[in-house]
């Protein structure tokens, strides 16, 4: 049986969508949906797809310049069961990218997951590198909290919450990728626009751990503890921590 056999779309709500996200997704951290999307075999949801307005205001209007800021919007959360049918997750993102108005479609895997964007390579996106290197704030105790909700600059949460108890973190950067959902001539035209260099697609790299203790704010590897300890008070450490 063909997948278009087996499989339909139809529209959801969005707290259909934030529903099934918050108990499948890898996540498991909801986002407001501008369109949401279900994939059903039979009366059963097999699959969700979220498309939301971009957190950043910054973002929107970085891809292609300040005229197309209101023409952005970011596939934010993606979930199909493991069993379904192979190809799945690109006859989704293609049957309802298609229903956006929207022309400038974002969307990340993140690295830290072992996601490199595959069926983003599979459905013709551009794959525009890595997100820029950030830092945030972590508080103890609310590490589960994302940064967005943490309201507050490093010296006035330091004020409230304890000087030990609040760190900065670099931010893992993640593989973004965006499709022009448009005509030949108005995707031409969106191209010249586009602020991010393209690059070839991430591939997949297998890594062989080289010592036995690596630091991941600077990649410094040691391979005894007491060096590694050394390491972490050297200025170069600490430099890469508050940059």
């Amino acid at each position: 049986m063909k997948i278009k056999e087996k499989y339909k779309i139809k529209k959801i709500t969005n707290e259909e969508g934030r529903e099934i996200v918050l108990e499948k997704h890898y996540l498991h951290r909801a986002r407001p949906a501008s369109y949401a999307f279900g994939l059903f075999d039979g009366e059963k949801m097999i699959g969700v797809i979220l498309y939301s307005v971009p957190a950043s205001p910054n973002l929107c209007a970085g891809i292609c310049g300040e005229e197309e800021r209101h023409n952005v919007m970011e596939l934010s959360r993606l979930w199909i069961e493991d069993e379904s049918m192979k190809n799945a997750e690109s006859f989704l993102i293609g049957n309802t990218i298609k229903q956006l108005k929207e022309q400038i479609i974002v969307s990340y895997s993140e690295p830290e997951y072992n996601h490199r964007g595959v069926v983003y390579q599979a459905t013709n996106f551009i794959y525009c590198g890595l997100s820029a290197k950030r830092t945030d704030p972590q508080i103890k105790g609310l590490e589960h909290k994302h940064t967005r909700a943490i309201k507050g600059n490093i010296k006035e949460l330091k004020e409230k919450h304890g000087e030990d108890n609040v760190k900065i973190i670099h931010r893992p950067r993640k593989h973004r990728y965006i499709y022009f959902n448009c005509s030949k001539g108005r995707r031409k035209h969106l191209l010249n626009k586009l602020n991010y260099k393209i690059e070839p697609y991430p591939k997949e790299v297998i890594e062989t751990p080289t010592s036995d203790f690596l630091c991941d704010v600077c990649g410094y590897e040691s391979l005894t503890q007491k060096d590694f300890s050394s390491h972490l008070t050297r200025r170069f450490h600490l430099e890469q921590i508050i940059t």
